[in-house]
């Protein structure tokens, strides 16, 4: 669950919306994501450290995980969700990091934002990074400057 709400934030960089780097970004979801989870472990006394143990575990994973992910990765996916067909697999390794990617666009729809339609993909992305393997599953829209925006 971490894992997957931290790569779809930093997939989010897609859209270069924010000024932060990737490993800012992971760190800041990490941390909000791990204190969320460790506060709903806790009860009583307990939830204080539980929470903050969270924190710390997710700010580390989550700073991992983002500098994993750089620009040719990001350009990668939006590669992949702009001319793969549905059902096929995009693999690439990143010969910086090291970390391989598998991007599979699922399905593709049209959604009508503000009297216009944007074309969506739902995807599935396996990510090595480190030695451990994470599936991600989300959705994404293309936004009219042709970039493409996570939603989900």
């Amino acid at each position: 669950m971490i894992v997957r709400v931290l790569v779809a934030t930093l997939l989010l960089l897609l859209t270069g919306c924010t000024n932060l780097d990737n490993e800012q970004s992971g760190v800041i979801t990490g941390g909000v994501v791990g204190g969320v989870l460790g506060n709903t472990i806790g009860d009583g006394t307990t939830r204080a450290v539980t929470t903050v143990v969270g924190i710390l575990i997710g700010s580390f994973v989550g700073g991992r995980i983002g500098s994993s992910i750089d620009k040719t990765d990001r350009r990668q996916v939006s590669r992949t969700l702009e001319n793969t067909r549905t059902g096929r697999s995009r693999r690439w390794r990143n010969p910086d990091t090291g970390s391989r990617y598998t991007v599979t666009p699922t399905k593709t729809y049209t959604k009508a934002v503000n009297r216009t339609t944007q074309p969506c993909r739902e995807f599935t992305t396996e990510a090595m990074i480190g030695g451990t393997t994470e599936k991600i599953y989300g959705t994404a829209c293309r936004m009219d400057d042709g970039s493409w925006k996570i939603i989900d």
